[in-house]
């Protein structure tokens, strides 16, 4: 089996070579998959792709003519695949829960050091300034923290959350049953809690969820958490929102236009995107290279179900991580995962 892995990084090679063998192997491409590179497929039964890789429908008709039977996702979200498209072509197989604790605990590492001021202590003591002016922060405990869905990531992040003695209140579409998790409408989130943090998937529903309505009914000094996908936060709005000082910090490690940027080395160029180059310079905005899935144990996990995905297909003619958008939420598939979508 011949697999073309593209928008490969050091530490994706180093996690997938231990699966390397005689049937199965891997051509590493630095580059992303996009209409131009899709060529780089030919003689592959398999794709595999992330966040930033282009699947769209002109990548779909290449992929399919080089006979490409699988895209196996190495990541949770879909968003920059054309599932519909897909139907009928090619198979498309994901990674649904590879730590929810990495990316939970990332978040909660960016808002207490935005809240304390960490990176600003940090970078003052290097150069033995140890005054404490401009470092005070606030207390956790007993802050409301509003949580934008509620699924494995979502769970874990207000399990750690209430380990600090804070308040949660919980937003989803499909709230957990029978679970404690105090859910509200989305309004009413947004006007009671001091921190929002989002942790749901980027769907046509949830596009610009927090927008410049969004912001404006929420408290004024509220600190903004993304962890999960760019979009879901209108970038302009944010910076207005900033600049105003409705948005007292915002906490990023994605970016509505990360994709040509994001994962890369521009330390030594100039960045083009005038809205990302605001936003880091504000002295109230944290932003991390999407980074939050980044542990040992994830990049572990990431690379075995990948694996087990594509195994499964193949040798089982079905995997229990296929996406099908006819199956509306990928976890209620009309086939049960037993049988392939189509």
């Amino acid at each position: 089996m011949n697999i073309a892995f593209f928008d490969a990084k050091p530490y994706d090679v180093s996690s997938f070579e231990p699966y390397l063998n005689d049937d199965i192997k891997i051509h590493f491409f630095e580059t992303k998959l996009d209409t131009d590179t899709a060529s780089l497929s030919a003689g592959c039964e398999v794709v595999c792709v992330f966040v930033n890789d282009t699947v769209n429908k002109a990548v779909i008709d290449k992929l399919y003519e080089n006979g490409v039977k699988l895209i196996a996702l190495r990541c949770a979200g879909y968003n920059n695949v054309d599932i519909a498209y897909c139907f009928g072509k090619i198979h498309v197989v994901h990674v649904p829960a590879y730590s929810p604790y990495a990316v939970a605990e990332h978040t909660m590492a960016m808002l207490l050091t935005s809240i304390r001021r960490i990176h600003k202590a940090y970078n003052r003591t290097r150069e033995f300034n140890f005054s404490l002016s401009g470092l005070t922060g606030f207390d956790l405990y007993g802050k409301t923290v509003g949580v934008i869905g509620t699924g494995r990531i979502g769970k874990v992040f207000i399990d750690i959350c209430k380990g600090f003695g804070m308040k949660v209140l919980a937003y989803d579409k499909f709230p957990v049953e029978n679970s404690d998790i105090k859910y509200v409408e989305l309004d009413e989130l947004l006007k009671k809690s001091d921190i929002i943090s989002l942790h749901c998937p980027l769907t046509p529903d949830t596009k610009h969820i927090i927008d410049e309505n969004a912001i404006a009914k929420m408290k004024k000094g509220v600190v903004l958490l993304n962890t999960s996908r760019g979009a879901l936060i209108k970038a302009d709005a944010l910076l207005e929102g900033i600049k105003s000082r409705q948005v007292g910090a915002a906490c990023l490690d994605v970016y509505e236009e990360e994709s040509d940027i994001f994962f890369e080395d521009y330390s030594g160029h100039i960045v083009e995107d005038d809205t990302l180059a605001r936003l880091i310079t504000m002295p109230n905005v944290l932003v991390t290279s999407h980074q939050a899935f980044l542990t040992e144990e994830a990049l572990n996990n990431i690379a075995e179900t990948t694996i087990n995905n594509i195994n499964e297909f193949f040798e089982n003619g079905a995997s229990v991580n296929e996406l099908c958008y006819r199956c509306g939420r990928v976890d209620s598939c009309k086939n049960h995962r037993t049988n392939k979508c189509f």
